[in-house]
């Protein structure tokens, strides 16, 4: 059986940049998928979630620039006051300059019993509410601090932890194997 060397993955500057000047709080538990960011906005409560995802290497035709994060990320954010009624944004990243993420569908709840119901409505799609409506929302989630560097954040994360977990993978399926 080959010995694997011992590898350690350094983090990308985007990660290590935006936590040592931003006031999100970064969850991330190893052996679990899922990771968040979190924050309070007044008397609010804002949680980013997403999960790790593979990376993909894309085919590039000549002359094409490689971009630095070429797929996009699943994401929701949730803002829910004191006593638990919100609005979570169902969406995902997006390649490109400024606005870097799409909401595909806005669910409004009156409980953390209601967030959480399997069965329960996720909202219309966003991009069938009236403008009026989507500019405004698109503003929540700018004051909430849904941002270029976020997404930024949320895509070089959900790679680095996919790429740190098949590292711990191998470390423990070589244990078990050996």
């Amino acid at each position: 059986m080959h010995r694997s060397q011992a590898v350690t993955l350094k983090r990308p500057g985007v990660v290590s940049d935006f936590m040592a000047k931003d006031n999100w709080e970064f969850i991330e538990k190893e052996g679990d998928v899922n990771m968040s960011l979190k924050k309070a906005v007044g008397n609010k409560e804002v949680l980013v979630e997403w999960q790790l995802s593979a990376p993909t290497d894309f085919e590039m035709e000549e002359g094409e620039e490689k971009e630095e994060y070429p797929q996009a990320t699943d994401f929701s954010l949730t803002v829910k006051d004191t006593d638990g009624a919100g609005l979570t944004f169902y969406g995902s990243t997006q390649a490109g300059e400024g606005h870097r993420f799409v909401i595909g569908n806005v669910q409004a709840f009156e409980s953390a019993d209601e967030r959480e119901l399997p069965s329960a409505y996720n909202g219309p799609d966003f991009e069938d509410l009236d403008d009026k409506m989507q500019e405004h929302l698109d503003g929540m989630l700018a004051d909430y601090g849904l941002d270029e560097q976020v997404c930024d954040f949320i895509d070089a994360t959900a790679t680095d932890k996919e790429q740190r977990e098949y590292i711990r993978w191998l470390k423990i399926s070589e244990k078990l194997m050996a």
